[in-house]
């Protein structure tokens, strides 16, 4: 496959990482997650967000009981989780190395945070890691 190609390759759009990772964040807050409080957390219609989950659900990310109450596959989990992990990891890195404020660090994660794979994802925390514990650094 052509390089270029390879964005639209990717198995999850920025939309469905959005979505699971809604779903994530209201578990983790209040226990629970339905489709209304999906669309209020990312300020979307209730439709659309009705719309995307049932695309998460054919792809089998996430599951909806029989109350409605929505939450992740073990998939659906890592995928959320991956997601998160590699958006701190982009933020920490613009903002503490990169001196980018933290505002459009937060608006550049965001855009990228599902797209870099998990070695590019590694080995920006290794780096940050390294460079920010740097005697020189400090010095």
């Amino acid at each position: 496959m052509e390089i270029w190609k390879e964005f639209e390759a990717n198995d999850i759009t920025h939309s469905a990482a959005h979505h699971l990772l809604a779903i994530l964040e209201l578990r983790e807050k209040r226990g629970y997650a339905r489709v209304t409080d999906v669309a209020k957390e990312l300020e979307i219609t209730t439709g659309s967000a009705s719309i995307n989950l049932k695309a998460l659900k054919a792809k089998n990310l996430i599951v909806e009981d029989e109350n409605k109450f929505l939450s992740l596959s073990p998939q659906g989990e890592a995928i959320a989780r991956a997601v998160h992990m590699r958006k701190n990891i982009l933020h920490e890195f613009l903002v503490k190395i990169l001196k980018v404020s933290a505002e459009q660090a937060e608006i550049d994660s965001c855009k990228t945070e599902h797209l870099i794979s998990a070695e590019t994802a590694q080995k920006l925390q290794e780096f940050t890691e390294t460079y920010l514990k740097s005697p020189a650094r400090a010095a």
